[in-house]
């Protein structure tokens, strides 16, 4: 991903939310969302991971010279301490391209990446209502390892839970 890759992945990514959260997050949240502000927020954290090494790292998917997907893994935090493992921070697929494997090809180079540098095991999260989600990484060899975790939206608790993958034999 490059800085000039940000306002498409805002792109991306507001859709998405939209997409996917519609009916699990309050709708008066999801309809505020705004492409600009996200651009700015993508463009502000691609530089901090620039200027920090490269810790956080972001990947693209191109498909006839468009981005139509992205995802973001770096070191998993535990509150605000980063440990050595590995999450996934995101990842979305231009809605109108689902089901054509960039998902599948972002996550398994994310995988891939995270097991080359050394982490023993990748963790994300995931709304616990979403269910084409969870079967999506379950396919990649993730499983729910019993943490749950509320995060709020608009006043309403929405619960995450955790999947950890194993990324050492």
């Amino acid at each position: 991903m490059t800085l000039g890759d940000c306002e498409r992945v805002a792109e991306i990514r507001v859709q998405g939310w939209r997409s996917a959260y519609r009916g699990m997050i309050p709708q008066s949240y999801l309809d505020g969302l705004g492409v600009a502000e996200d651009t700015e927020r993508r463009r502000t954290r691609f530089l901090e991971s620039q200027e920090s090494g490269g810790t956080v790292l972001n990947l693209i998917a191109v498909r006839d010279g468009e981005v139509i997907g992205w995802a973001c893994h770096g070191p998993y935090r535990e509150g605000e301490v980063r440990t050595g493992d590995a999450e996934l921070y995101a990842i979305y697929v231009d809605p109108d391209r689902f089901g054509a494997g960039a998902g599948r090809a972002l996550l398994e180079e994310s995988i891939r990446r995270c097991g080359a540098a050394g982490h023993e095991r990748m963790y994300l999260w995931v709304l616990e209502e979403n269910a084409r989600a969870r079967r999506f990484y379950e396919r990649s060899g993730f499983r729910a390892d019993g943490v749950k975790e509320p995060f709020e939206v608009d006043g309403v608790p929405v619960p995450e839970v955790r999947y950890v993958r194993e990324l050492t034999d």
